[in-house]
């Protein structure tokens, strides 16, 4: 092709720019647009910080600390592709390599030449792909920069829908357990008090426990796991399984102090799980890449992908369910009369692989498919159309669409509060949520010396010999305030054990 033929083609497909033909005005303002953005959503994240960590909320914090880890390594892949998307568009195959695994029938209807010859105008078509991929003939790009292009944009929505996912796994998980803070404060009533009675003995199959977790027609296993399956769809957590989970957890790992508040503890123990959650490990990006493998015209692999986190997501929610009522079973086989509430054990057996964070590990790993489920069809919808050769089946669509969204609102609303307080019932339980606690009642004592230093004016005393440069907090705590503030947290923690506590009279 001549100068002048060059020249020509370039007028009819129009002519690219370069940034020294781009007026300055139009350049200075794309630039300030993407500053101005980028320095926004710089500072919204670093207020979101300093408001975490104003409130204490240290597992939240360290969430947030790895989204944003996650989502600079999504911006480092788009700037490789952008940056190598040259290097890479020059590399040739084949064109017989380059019509096989397509995901479209068209481009296979018009890219087939698996013949030795080749008609005019497949000859036309590889000139024409020759002369912008500088290929040989027989030859044509690995992928073309358009597709480099297209490839940046699919991280840039996989990124945003990972930020939108899990911020509606906090929201609707906090929604769920608003109404269990009603139920912790039942607990300190009077009337809560009296029917709870540990003196008021009982028959076992009376209790409003028992009797909502066994019949007459759930005595074997597999009629067990039908209610539970669909128990997890209507009331999963009833009032009665939370009030008997929370007295097994503090009589087995705290005493029988009905003062501590468990629904904060599962409350801080649903930020914990949320760290594990934010998190995208290797093997999900290896998924990633074997699900873009096998996107192949008329496999249907994301289709039959989207039936598997539901699936998946029912499986946890029935086991959850079984664990609570196999619970209520081995109460019944030891107990026939019970003294007080229902007591359960909690044991790591009641999980698979007595194991309680292996169910997390699925539900992480469930609610990354689905969250790629749906990042790749808006990203399809958005470059190539709703009419495009994806989406050649409408029923198939709509499917996927509302499979993504019922698996997201029910891990969201239903099966990850459920972990939340389900897993209590293991053998160990979250020393850091409690440390957490404890720390707090340590800068409140602080907090009230300061302001009783500031109101009798003492004085300050210099005791650098003496604490070897140890910061001085006042006055030691009293047994009194010792015994108010860890009321809360039923028997003394281990770590206040080895605490020497002083009375004022003693100084």
């Amino acid at each position: 092709m001549t100068e002048k033929e060059e020249s020509n083609h370039s007028a009819e497909v129009g002519t690219v720019r370069s940034l020294q033909e781009t007026p300055t005005w139009a350049l200075a303002t794309v630039c300030f647009f993407f500053v101005a953005v980028s320095m926004f959503l710089e500072r919204l994240i670093n207020l979101l910080s300093i408001r975490l960590k104003k409130n204490r909320k240290t597992s939240l914090l360290e969430a947030l600390e790895k989204l944003k880890s996650v989502l600079m390594v999504l911006g480092f892949m788009s700037l490789m592709l952008n940056v190598t998307e040259g290097e890479v568009s020059n590399i040739c195959i084949p064109i017989r390599y380059a019509n096989r695994m397509l995901p479209c029938r068209k481009t296979i209807s018009l890219h087939d030449n698996d013949n030795d010859e080749d008609d005019e105008d497949d000859e036309d078509d590889d000139h024409h792909d020759n002369f912008f991929h500088h290929c040989s003939k027989g030859k044509t790009s690995l992928i073309s920069q358009e597709g480099l292009t297209q490839l940046s944009f699919f991280i840039f929505v996989l990124a945003c829908m990972h930020i939108l996912y899990n911020l509606a796994v906090v929201l609707l998980g906090m929604a769920k357990m608003r109404k269990w803070k009603l139920w912790e404060k039942e607990t300190q009533t009077v009337e809560y008090l009296t029917s709870n009675d540990p003196n008021r003995f009982r028959m076992t199959r009376d209790t409003t426990f028992a009797r909502r977790h066994l019949s007459s027609w759930t005595e074997t296993s597999i009629q067990l796991w039908i209610k539970c399956f669909f128990r997890q769809f209507f009331n999963s957590v009833a009032k009665i399984d939370y009030l008997t989970l929370r007295h097994g957890f503090i009589f087995a790992h705290l005493s029988s102090n009905n003062a501590f508040n468990f629904q904060k503890y599962i409350h801080r123990s649903l930020h914990e799980d949320f760290k594990t959650i934010v998190g995208i490990s290797p093997l999900m990006w290896l998924t990633v890449v074997i699900f873009m493998l096998l996107d192949v015209y008329g496999w249907r692999v994301y289709f039959y992908m989207s039936f598997v986190p539901l699936i998946v997501v029912l499986v946890i929610g029935t086991k959850l369910e079984m664990i609570v009522a196999k619970m209520a079973v081995t109460i019944k086989e030891h107990n026939n009369v019970i003294r007080g509430s229902p007591l359960v054990e909690p044991n790591d057996k009641h999980f698979w692989f007595s194991n309680p964070r292996f169910l997390l590990s699925i539900l992480h790993y469930t609610l990354f498919l689905n969250t790629f489920e749906m990042a790749f069809f808006v990203w399809i919808t958005w470059q190539f159309g709703i009419n495009s050769c994806y989406h050649d089946n409408r029923e198939i669509i709509i499917t996927r669409i509302v499979l993504a969204v019922t698996v997201q609102v029910l891990s969201s609303y239903i099966t990850l509060p459920l972990y939340a307080l389900v897993t209590q019932m293991g053998s160990s339980y979250k020393r850091v949520i409690l440390e957490e606690q404890i720390a707090n009642v340590f800068r409140q004592w602080h907090g009230r010396v300061r302001v009783k230093r500031k109101t009798e004016k003492t004085p300050e005393r210099n005791n650098d010999n003496d604490n070897n440069g140890d910061i001085d907090l006042g006055e030691s705590p009293t047994q009194s305030e010792v015994a108010n503030d860890f009321g809360s947290l039923g028997r003394q923690p281990q770590i206040l054990q080895e605490i020497p506590v002083h009375n004022q009279t003693e100084r």
